[in-house]
């Protein structure tokens, strides 16, 4: 089977062997995604909220990237540092994929911390894209 990958270009996907999102056929699979910018420097600082919401724009953008769209997404999984941040990172999910037909499957806990200290969200998610879609590449 075909895959194709889209990476961040950071050091850390050869170090650690991991590509940011992989197709392979009709599935998108992200890996865990943070808030970070094209530099790799935490976005948002100390809120949630703006966290949850680069994390989720950079997995939007991944899917797309692979020939998905937000609505082909069907499972997310959140990891935060304090789950009193539940609201707030619950709202913004809610804000990517309350208007979707069919919202994704979705699980959210606490972890004891992330890579960073300054990270508070981790997102993963999986897309399934219609067949007939956009041409695979490999």
């Amino acid at each position: 089977m075909r895959r194709e990958a889209v990476s961040t270009g950071t050091e850390w996907e050869p170090r650690v062997g991991y590509s940011r999102a992989v197709r392979t056929g009709e599935t998108i699979r992200v890996s865990g995604t943070t808030a970070t910018d094209e530099d790799g420097d935490v976005v948002g600082v100390g809120d949630p909220a703006a966290q949850t919401d680069r994390a989720l724009s950079n997995v939007v953008s991944a899917v797309e990237e692979l020939g998905g769209r937000v609505e082909d997404v069907v499972r997310t999984r959140m990891y935060v540092v304090d789950a009193d941040d539940w609201e707030a990172v619950g709202d913004v999910h809610g804000s990517f994929f309350r208007d979707v037909p069919v919202r994704p499957a979705s699980t959210m806990v606490e972890v004891s911390r992330l890579i960073d200290p300054e990270l508070l969200v981790e997102i993963e998610a999986e897309a399934v894209v219609e067949p007939g879609g956009e041409e695979e590449s490999g």
